[in-house]
Protein backbone atom coordinates (compact mmCIF):
# COMPACT_ATOMS: atom_id res chain seq x y z
CA UNK A 1 0.00 0.00 0.00
CA UNK A 2 2.91 2.44 1.03
CA UNK A 3 4.77 1.98 -2.36
CA UNK A 4 2.17 2.04 -4.32
CA UNK A 5 2.63 5.88 -4.77
CA UNK A 6 5.87 5.90 -7.39
CA UNK A 7 7.74 8.64 -4.98
CA UNK A 8 7.77 6.59 -2.09
CA UNK A 9 8.93 3.73 -4.52
CA UNK A 10 11.84 6.18 -5.94
CA UNK A 11 12.74 7.09 -2.90
CA UNK A 12 13.20 3.49 -1.73
CA UNK A 13 14.90 2.44 -5.12
CA UNK A 14 17.43 5.48 -4.63
CA UNK A 15 18.07 4.38 -0.82
CA UNK A 16 18.93 0.60 -1.76
CA UNK A 17 21.07 1.61 -4.75
CA UNK A 18 23.16 4.55 -4.17
CA UNK A 19 21.01 6.09 -7.12
CA UNK A 20 19.60 9.98 -7.09
CA UNK A 21 17.21 9.38 -9.30
CA UNK A 22 14.26 12.59 -9.26
CA UNK A 23 11.41 11.83 -11.88
CA UNK A 24 9.10 9.08 -10.48
CA UNK A 25 7.74 8.77 -14.18
CA UNK A 26 10.97 7.02 -14.99
CA UNK A 27 9.53 3.90 -12.98
CA UNK A 28 7.65 1.52 -15.14
CA UNK A 29 5.58 -0.17 -12.53
CA UNK A 30 4.34 -4.22 -13.37
CA UNK A 31 3.66 -6.11 -10.32
CA UNK A 32 1.29 -9.09 -10.64
CA UNK A 33 -1.76 -8.23 -10.29
CA UNK A 34 -4.08 -11.39 -11.54
CA UNK A 35 -6.33 -12.43 -8.92
CA UNK A 36 -5.92 -15.75 -10.46
CA UNK A 37 -2.58 -16.08 -9.91
CA UNK A 38 -2.88 -15.26 -5.74
CA UNK A 39 -0.37 -18.17 -4.99
CA UNK A 40 2.39 -16.26 -6.83
CA UNK A 41 1.59 -12.57 -7.00
CA UNK A 42 4.12 -10.36 -6.01
CA UNK A 43 4.56 -7.21 -3.70
CA UNK A 44 6.26 -5.06 -6.11
CA UNK A 45 7.73 -5.03 -9.46
CA UNK A 46 8.99 -2.10 -11.38
CA UNK A 47 11.48 -1.19 -14.06
CA UNK A 48 13.41 1.69 -14.28
CA UNK A 49 16.27 2.11 -17.33
CA UNK A 50 17.29 -1.44 -18.11
CA UNK A 51 16.60 -3.23 -14.66
CA UNK A 52 13.76 -5.07 -13.59
CA UNK A 53 13.41 -4.91 -9.40
CA UNK A 54 11.18 -7.50 -7.55
CA UNK A 55 10.43 -6.20 -4.22
CA UNK A 56 8.79 -8.53 -1.49
CA UNK A 57 8.03 -7.82 2.26
CA UNK A 58 8.41 -10.40 4.86
CA UNK A 59 7.53 -10.65 8.35
CA UNK A 60 7.83 -14.77 8.46
CA UNK A 61 10.69 -15.90 7.22
CA UNK A 62 10.57 -18.85 4.60
CA UNK A 63 13.23 -20.73 2.33
CA UNK A 64 11.27 -20.64 -0.37
CA UNK A 65 11.06 -17.29 -1.57
CA UNK A 66 13.75 -17.61 -4.27
CA UNK A 67 11.17 -20.28 -6.09
CA UNK A 68 8.84 -17.70 -5.13
CA UNK A 69 10.79 -15.46 -6.90
CA UNK A 70 11.19 -17.64 -10.09
CA UNK A 71 7.45 -18.05 -10.62
CA UNK A 72 7.14 -14.24 -10.20
CA UNK A 73 10.03 -13.72 -13.04
CA UNK A 74 8.63 -16.35 -14.81
CA UNK A 75 5.33 -14.53 -15.31
CA UNK A 76 6.08 -11.29 -15.77
CA UNK A 77 9.07 -12.27 -18.87
CA UNK A 78 6.35 -13.69 -19.77
CA UNK A 79 3.96 -10.61 -20.13
CA UNK A 80 6.92 -8.63 -21.16
CA UNK A 81 7.36 -10.96 -24.07
CA UNK A 82 3.31 -11.60 -24.99
CA UNK A 83 3.82 -9.94 -28.28
CA UNK A 84 7.28 -10.96 -29.93
CA UNK A 85 8.33 -13.88 -31.65
CA UNK A 86 10.19 -16.04 -29.26
CA UNK A 87 11.20 -18.29 -32.60
CA UNK A 88 13.46 -15.82 -34.15
CA UNK A 89 16.85 -15.60 -35.04
CA UNK A 90 16.86 -12.31 -33.07
CA UNK A 91 17.85 -12.62 -29.35
CA UNK A 92 14.91 -11.02 -26.89
CA UNK A 93 16.58 -8.55 -24.87
CA UNK A 94 15.38 -8.00 -21.19
CA UNK A 95 15.67 -5.94 -18.35
CA UNK A 96 17.83 -7.42 -15.84
CA UNK A 97 16.32 -9.14 -12.88
CA UNK A 98 17.23 -7.92 -8.77
CA UNK A 99 15.41 -9.45 -5.77
CA UNK A 100 14.99 -8.00 -2.88
CA UNK A 101 13.20 -9.00 0.50
CA UNK A 102 12.22 -6.66 3.27
CA UNK A 103 12.29 -8.78 6.14
CA UNK A 104 10.96 -6.74 9.57
CA UNK A 105 9.35 -10.02 11.19
CA UNK A 106 10.18 -11.04 15.21
CA UNK A 107 12.76 -13.64 14.19
CA UNK A 108 16.05 -13.14 14.72
CA UNK A 109 18.12 -12.50 11.48
CA UNK A 110 20.97 -11.27 10.44
CA UNK A 111 21.40 -7.61 8.87
CA UNK A 112 21.96 -9.03 5.24
CA UNK A 113 21.32 -12.58 3.89
CA UNK A 114 21.64 -13.90 0.36
CA UNK A 115 19.13 -16.56 -0.57
CA UNK A 116 19.69 -18.81 -3.71
CA UNK A 117 17.53 -21.19 -5.40
CA UNK A 118 20.29 -23.75 -5.61
CA UNK A 119 19.83 -23.71 -1.83
CA UNK A 120 16.59 -25.63 -2.35
CA UNK A 121 18.19 -28.80 -5.13
CA UNK A 122 18.05 -32.15 -3.82
CA UNK A 123 21.18 -32.38 -4.75
CA UNK A 124 24.15 -29.92 -4.41
CA UNK A 125 25.40 -28.61 -7.89
CA UNK A 126 28.87 -26.66 -8.53
CA UNK A 127 27.97 -24.79 -10.63
CA UNK A 128 24.43 -25.25 -10.60
CA UNK A 129 22.46 -24.56 -14.43
CA UNK A 130 19.51 -22.57 -13.12
CA UNK A 131 20.21 -20.09 -9.94
CA UNK A 132 18.73 -17.69 -8.62
CA UNK A 133 19.98 -15.19 -6.34
CA UNK A 134 17.63 -12.93 -3.76
CA UNK A 135 19.19 -10.37 -0.79
CA UNK A 136 17.51 -10.44 2.33
CA UNK A 137 17.98 -7.18 4.28
CA UNK A 138 16.17 -7.00 8.04
CA UNK A 139 14.50 -3.68 7.97
CA UNK A 140 13.77 -4.14 12.09
CA UNK A 141 14.50 -1.35 14.46
CA UNK A 142 18.28 -1.04 14.90
CA UNK A 143 19.54 -2.83 11.48
CA UNK A 144 20.26 -1.89 8.10
CA UNK A 145 20.94 1.86 9.52
CA UNK A 146 21.56 3.64 7.21
CA UNK A 147 19.28 2.07 4.34
CA UNK A 148 16.45 3.13 7.24
CA UNK A 149 17.98 6.83 7.55
CA UNK A 150 18.47 7.05 3.38
CA UNK A 151 14.62 6.30 2.79
CA UNK A 152 12.31 8.01 5.48
CA UNK A 153 9.38 6.27 4.24
CA UNK A 154 10.87 2.51 5.02
CA UNK A 155 12.52 3.91 8.94
CA UNK A 156 8.72 5.09 9.61
CA UNK A 157 7.23 2.17 8.48
CA UNK A 158 9.50 -0.13 10.70
CA UNK A 159 8.46 2.33 13.62
CA UNK A 160 5.15 1.67 12.72
CA UNK A 161 5.11 -2.11 12.68
CA UNK A 162 7.26 -1.97 16.07
CA UNK A 163 4.75 0.24 17.67
CA UNK A 164 1.88 -2.39 16.96
CA UNK A 165 3.89 -5.26 18.38
CA UNK A 166 4.83 -3.51 21.10
CA UNK A 167 1.24 -2.39 22.31
CA UNK A 168 -0.19 -5.81 21.10
CA UNK A 169 1.44 -7.59 24.19
CA UNK A 170 -0.62 -5.60 26.70
CA UNK A 171 -3.88 -4.62 25.25
CA UNK A 172 -6.10 -6.13 22.53
CA UNK A 173 -5.19 -6.01 19.00
CA UNK A 174 -7.53 -3.64 17.46
CA UNK A 175 -6.93 -1.22 20.48
CA UNK A 176 -3.07 -1.51 19.97
CA UNK A 177 -3.09 -0.74 15.85
CA UNK A 178 -5.59 2.17 16.66
CA UNK A 179 -2.95 3.62 19.30
CA UNK A 180 -0.18 2.93 16.74
CA UNK A 181 -1.81 4.57 14.22
CA UNK A 182 -2.63 7.76 16.29
CA UNK A 183 0.79 8.29 17.85
CA UNK A 184 2.58 8.10 14.77
CA UNK A 185 0.19 10.73 12.51
CA UNK A 186 0.64 12.82 16.00
CA UNK A 187 4.07 12.52 15.93
CA UNK A 188 4.51 12.88 12.00
CA UNK A 189 5.18 9.23 11.77
CA UNK A 190 3.86 7.96 7.94
CA UNK A 191 1.55 10.78 9.08
CA UNK A 192 -0.14 11.57 4.97
CA UNK A 193 -0.37 7.84 4.51
CA UNK A 194 -2.22 7.10 7.82
CA UNK A 195 -4.44 10.27 7.56
CA UNK A 196 -5.55 9.51 3.91
CA UNK A 197 -5.95 5.55 4.51
CA UNK A 198 -6.28 5.48 8.08
CA UNK A 199 -9.52 2.60 8.18
CA UNK A 200 -7.45 0.31 5.30
CA UNK A 201 -4.43 1.06 7.17
CA UNK A 202 -5.54 -0.32 10.27
CA UNK A 203 -7.91 -3.26 8.79
CA UNK A 204 -4.43 -4.67 7.08
CA UNK A 205 -2.48 -4.06 10.14
CA UNK A 206 -4.87 -6.86 12.55
CA UNK A 207 -5.07 -8.35 9.72
CA UNK A 208 -1.34 -8.73 8.74
CA UNK A 209 -0.36 -8.96 12.30
CA UNK A 210 -2.90 -12.13 12.79
CA UNK A 211 -1.76 -13.65 9.94
CA UNK A 212 1.83 -13.94 10.96
CA UNK A 213 1.22 -14.78 14.80
CA UNK A 214 -1.29 -17.57 12.74
CA UNK A 215 1.70 -18.87 11.20
CA UNK A 216 4.14 -18.04 13.93
CA UNK A 217 1.79 -20.65 15.96
CA UNK A 218 1.45 -23.76 13.13
CA UNK A 219 5.03 -23.50 12.85
CA UNK A 220 5.47 -23.55 17.07
CA UNK A 221 2.92 -26.04 17.08
CA UNK A 222 4.83 -28.61 14.50
CA UNK A 223 7.84 -28.35 16.33
CA UNK A 224 6.68 -29.16 19.56
CA UNK A 225 4.80 -32.00 17.47
CA UNK A 226 8.25 -32.99 15.57
CA UNK A 227 9.52 -33.18 19.23
CA UNK A 228 7.24 -34.89 20.91
CA UNK A 229 7.50 -37.72 18.06
CA UNK A 230 11.28 -38.24 18.55
CA UNK A 231 10.91 -38.83 22.17
CA UNK A 232 8.07 -41.31 21.68
CA UNK A 233 10.26 -42.87 18.95
CA UNK A 234 13.23 -43.19 21.27
CA UNK A 235 11.00 -44.11 24.08
CA UNK A 236 9.86 -47.07 21.48
CA UNK A 237 13.21 -48.47 20.92
CA UNK A 238 14.31 -48.74 24.45
CA UNK A 239 10.75 -50.10 25.64
CA UNK A 240 11.74 -53.26 22.11
CA UNK A 241 14.98 -53.46 24.32
CA UNK A 242 13.56 -54.07 27.53
CA UNK A 243 10.90 -56.02 26.38
CA UNK A 244 13.24 -58.36 24.85
CA UNK A 245 14.84 -59.38 28.22
CA UNK A 246 11.63 -60.39 29.24
CA UNK A 247 10.36 -57.37 31.32
CA UNK A 248 6.89 -56.45 31.96
CA UNK A 249 5.54 -52.78 31.61
CA UNK A 250 5.97 -52.07 35.74
CA UNK A 251 9.47 -52.83 35.62
CA UNK A 252 9.99 -51.08 32.04
CA UNK A 253 8.55 -47.77 33.77
CA UNK A 254 10.58 -48.06 36.85
CA UNK A 255 13.86 -48.09 34.97
CA UNK A 256 12.63 -45.72 32.27
CA UNK A 257 11.08 -43.05 34.92
CA UNK A 258 7.94 -43.23 33.19
CA UNK A 259 4.26 -43.68 34.08
CA UNK A 260 3.13 -47.23 33.65
CA UNK A 261 0.26 -46.45 31.72
CA UNK A 262 2.15 -44.55 28.75
CA UNK A 263 4.32 -47.56 28.12
CA UNK A 264 1.69 -50.29 28.55
CA UNK A 265 -0.27 -47.88 25.68
CA UNK A 266 3.13 -47.90 23.50
CA UNK A 267 3.52 -51.66 23.97
CA UNK A 268 0.26 -52.53 23.10
CA UNK A 269 0.58 -50.24 19.61
CA UNK A 270 3.57 -51.85 19.08
CA UNK A 271 2.22 -55.22 18.94
CA UNK A 272 -0.74 -54.23 17.01
CA UNK A 273 1.92 -53.43 14.14
CA UNK A 274 3.49 -56.46 14.68
CA UNK A 275 0.22 -58.12 14.15
CA UNK A 276 -0.42 -56.22 10.96
CA UNK A 277 3.18 -56.78 9.71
Amino acid sequence: MIFSDKNRLLELYNAVNGTDYKDPDLLKVNTLKNAIYMAVRNDISFVIGSRMSLYEHQSTYSENLTLRFLFYVSDLFSSITRDINLYGRKGVKLPAPRFLIFYNGEEEMEERKILRLSDLYSQREENPALELEAVMLNINQGHNQKLLDDCRTLKDYAEYTARVRKYAKGMELDDAVERAITECIREGILADFLKKNRSEAKKVSIYEYDAEKHIRMEREDAMAEGIERGRRETLQRQIEKKRRKGLNAAEIAEILEEEEETIKEIMEKMEKEEILV
